[in-house]
């Protein structure tokens, strides 16, 4: 069997893993197998297009080099003036949403494994022993990966800022790797304590959403801590920065290496230090609950008899003209409402498409007042909204009940087309349109009505750009048919994405020329319509599916 590096550094503390009464032999040999194990899964970054090329070796290995090129984003921050609490501020609000999106996509299974317990639970094996193997489990593969994408920017500090800088770096790194390991396992304790069976699956689902969406906001907040001037960048204390982990590993580097020793900089210090510390000891002796707890995933609470919502009803009469795109429509709906995997891969698409058209408003309204805000055109940052549309249109080939796409090529389906014309049109209803309304009735609560005309031209723009990502990206996969492991993108079409995002903005920018003529609104808006009716009919009567 493969001896792997990692356990072989492992032994140099095995007598410190005997001091605290686990059987470290055991343990050892029950990381030596998920190891082993681990060598056929692949990483969400680099699951491109292993179900046609299945390669040979340790994918999680393979994939740290794109670990190590987004650790490249992190130089230019090293070389901004000497305000240490800006820069690691900025870098480890960097470090924090890799590292705990990683964490979310790639090692939630891990965290979450409940399918080796049929095996170690009847053997005689104490249960302090298996806990603690998931733990280290979990930080091997963190430590590689923490190690691939902070290699070169450590490498790049050691040689700029000097021995002490780069000293006191790697050890916020340890500290911040184990508060971002225990934080997302006590998050999941504390959902795991109130739900079970398959409601506990959808809110883990839901929170795995919600981490994703969240680090993004929360790395806008750090951004905005800073005063900044064209050369100067001051920081200011505020209590509230004791919310901020990112703060609190800057500050270490503000009190050693500039010497700034205010009380302030002291207390976000020794937050960096205790917080991840009293965090692991709170995860560590709150596992053999969360290990009891784990069980409810082995229920299933089938749900039966759930009745149909009556607005699903309306838009299938009101959108669908045949019964075969009725029945499509019906089962799109079910596949985006139930597929968790596919909810884990597009809810936090959909969640930036609605934070971003507010990021740019807030920077708008940085340079001005609320009342100029309101009186001015920043109501098209809501085609910000519209970016995402791309990537989501791309995922909806993909599935993890993909095998039995086979009987869209059996059955007597009149019309092929109709399949992924139904599973538009639910797209569109079901996950873009709340997104559509809500940011709706906030800018008019902010711009006034005056903008309606305006809102509908970017509901027909969203209608056209669907259709437009569709023809680009998958115009010859039914639905729901391909693999979920390959959805991770190819050069061809990442470009495509790249092109679909600045269409987008030609898109934005006619609208805004043809808002500066008198009825341009108006005029443009008929003909978009014309444009959209004409598209959406051409393209389902020349669409051909692979046979």
């Amino acid at each position: 069997m493969h001896e792997f590096r990692s356990l072989k550094f492992l032994d140099l503390f095995q007598s410190l893993f005997r001091s605290i009464h686990i059987d470290y032999s055991v343990m050892r040999k029950i990381l030596e197998m998920k190891l082993l194990m681990d060598q056929r899964r692949v990483p969400v970054i680099f699951s491109n297009d292993m179900s046609k090329k299945r390669k040979e070796g340790n994918q999680f290995l393979k994939s740290l080099g794109i670990y190590a090129l987004y650790g490249l984003v992190l130089i230019p921050f090293l070389f901004i003036g000497d305000n240490y609490m800006f820069q690691m501020s900025i870098v480890f609000g960097i470090a924090m949403f890799i590292l705990m999106t990683s964490l979310i996509s790639d090692f939630s299974a891990v965290l979450l494994d409940v399918r080796d317990k049929a095996i170690l639970n009847t053997k005689p094996v104490n249960a302090r022993t298996i806990n603690t193997a998931k733990v280290i489990h979990i930080m091997i593969y963190m430590s590689m990966l923490t190690g691939a994408f902070i290699g070169i920017p450590a490498i790049v500090m050691l040689f700029t800022q000097g021995i002490l800088y780069f000293l006191v770096f790697l050890i916020d790194m340890v500290f911040l790797l184990l508060f971002i390991i225990a934080i997302t396992a006590l998050i999941y304790i504390f959902i795991l304590r109130f739900f079970s069976g398959d409601r506990l699956k959808d809110i883990i689902n839901y929170v795995q959403i919600l981490l994703s969406v969240g680090i993004v906001v929360g790395y806008q907040i750090v951004i905005r801590v800073f005063d900044f001037d064209v050369f100067d960048i001051g920081y200011q204390f505020s209590y509230w920065h004791l919310l901020l982990p990112p703060a609190w590993f800057a500050a270490p580097f503000e009190f050693f290496i500039n010497g700034n020793s205010a009380a302030s900089i002291i207390v976000l210090a020794l937050c960096a230090v205790i917080i991840p510390f009293l965090s692991i000891s709170v995860y560590y002796r709150m596992m053999p609950a969360f290990e009891r707890n784990l069980q409810k995933l082995l229920d299933s609470t089938a749900k039966t008899g759930r009745r149909k919502r009556l607005a699903e009803q309306v838009f299938e009469k009101l959108l669908c003209s045949s019964k075969e795109e009725k029945l499509f429509f019906r089962f799109s709906s079910a596949m985006m409402r139930q597929e968790r995997d596919f909810k884990l891969k597009v809810y936090p698409s959909l969640g930036m498409a609605f934070i971003f058209p507010f990021i740019f408003l807030f920077n708008e309204l940085n340079n001005g007042t609320f009342a100029e805000l309101a009186a001015s055109n920043a109501y098209f940052n809501i085609y910000f909204s519209c970016i995402m549309i791309g990537s989501v249109v791309y995922m909806l080939k993909f599935s993890e009940n993909y095998k039995g796409g086979w009987i869209f090529y059996v059955a007597p389906i009149h019309n092929p087309s109709t399949m992924y014309e139904a599973t538009l049109k639910a797209f569109i209803v079901k996950l873009y349109l709340p997104v559509y309304i809500l940011l709706s009735v906030i800018f008019v609560s902010i711009f006034s009505v005056r903008i309606l005309p305006d809102l509908v031209i970017v509901l027909v723009t969203v209608i056209l750009f669907t259709l437009i990502s569709y023809k680009l990206l998958n115009n010859d996969d039914f639905a729901f048919t391909k693999p979920i492991e390959s959805m991770q993108m190819q050069g061809g079409n990442t470009a495509v994405l790249f092109i679909l995002m600045a269409l987008v903005g030609v898109f934005a920018a006619i609208h805004y020329f043809m808002s500066k003529m008198e009825y341009g609104v108006y005029i443009y808006l008929v003909v978009l319509s014309i444009a959209t009716i004409i598209a959406w009919k051409f393209v389902w009567k020349r669409n051909n599916y692979r046979k």
